[in-house]
């Protein structure tokens, strides 16, 4: 089969060739690189990644297939209605640029490959990349608007890959609930939240009510407040944050991750900055404040806390053991706690799940 040339553009004008896999057609994003070794079919459906080019530095993609239903490529769901194997029910990252790419998967588990599996989901790939070189650009310039031009397609400017509001387009319209008269009841504020979250919820037993993110839970009885993971600048969620500092006042215990993590504090009183490159990735080291344990995190987020300006009543929980980064923060005063890393990590790993029981046994008590 003749393979169609293909070339991915960065806003300073940096070109790389290559190889067109996927959907025969030109996207543009935010590019942005992941550390992952495995868990492609997870990352591409992490709604965090919405409106972004992905990039892995790991040389061989799509050894072992997709996990989805074959011939039809659906996505094989649980009782809840909740995606079996991947993190939402679509893909969101705009573009995937790999080294390599593998045609001819080889695992028990796969029902179509990589490329068949993108080109049903209209998202386009480009391989022959030189990633780790992509990435060293990325670190040095930080992350940059890109596209992914594929030739004899439509071309695509710069400018179509921005998206103004991604939270509003991956969180849900309207309220969901699962495991109706489990217990704890809680609230969860859906930004874009990854289906690993869920399980790991509904697997304590646990009442889910998912919340659009701009829904008023003033109207809303629950046990606990759990704040989501999505995309984008934490800042542009003034409804949620309004609404996490009505939760503080009603006192019942708040956990938040990822962009969660960045809403809690900016409803603290806290500021949050953009990350010149941004953690991703399965492999990030995080150590607990005044214990110097180090745990191995999944993380996928382009924005952080400043310690600096965290008030009083509150104190940096976990940092990155690369940058000193925050990746967590804690009330003093009050049940309330977030990380940056995902505890319910998917693919793994699954150190930090711990926390979940923590956030469970906190409303218990």
């Amino acid at each position: 089969m003749k393979r169609r040339e293909a070339t991915l553009l960065l806003e300073d004008g940096t070109e790389y060739s290559g190889w067109s896999f996927g959907a025969a057609c030109s996207a543009a994003g935010e590019v942005v690189f992941t550390t992952g070794m495995t868990g492609y079919p997870q990352s591409l459906t992490d709604p965090s990644f919405k409106g972004q080019i992905l990039a892995s530095t790991y040389p061989l993609i799509g050894n072992y297939g997709v996990p989805v239903q074959e011939k039809t490529l659906h996505n094989a769901i649980d009782k809840y209605g909740i995606p079996l194997h991947f993190e939402s029910d679509r893909i969101h990252v705009t573009g995937f640029v790999v080294s390599e790419v593998c045609e001819n998967p080889s695992h028990f588990a796969s029902g179509a490959s990589l490329s068949a599996w993108l080109q049903k989901n209209n998202v386009p790939g480009i391989s022959g990349i030189d990633t780790r070189a992509l990435t060293a650009r990325l670190r040095e310039h930080g992350v940059m608007r890109g596209a992914i031009l594929v030739k004899g397609t439509k071309s695509v400017t710069l400018d179509q890959g921005i998206i103004k509001e991604p939270v509003a387009e991956v969180s849900p319209q309207k309220l969901r609930t699962y495991n109706s008269g489990g217990k704890p009841h809680i609230a969860l504020i859906d930004c874009g939240a990854k289906s690993n979250i869920l399980r790991c919820l509904l697997a304590r037993n646990a009442s889910i009510t998912c919340l659009p993110w701009n829904y008023d839970i003033r109207t809303v009885e629950y046990d606990g407040l759990f704040l989501s993971n999505g995309p984008g600048d934490p800042k542009s969620c003034g409804k949620t944050i309004a609404s996490v500092r009505y939760a503080f006042d009603r006192g019942k215990p708040v956990f938040g991750i990822c962009l969660g993590h960045q809403i809690m504090a900016l409803a603290a009183g806290a500021d949050t900055y953009k990350l010149l490159y941004g953690h991703r990735g399965q492999n990030q080291p995080c150590i607990e404040v005044g214990t110097k344990k180090c745990y191995i995190t999944s993380q996928n987020h382009g924005y952080a806390v400043r310690a600096e300006t965290l008030p009083s009543g509150w104190e940096p929980w976990f940092v990155n053991a690369n940058d000193g980064t925050i990746e967590g923060i804690r009330s003093t005063e009050g049940a309330f706690s977030a990380v940056q890393f995902h505890p319910e990590g998917c693919p793994g790993p699954r150190d930090t799940e711990f926390l979940i029981d923590r956030f469970i046994k906190s409303m218990e008590q």
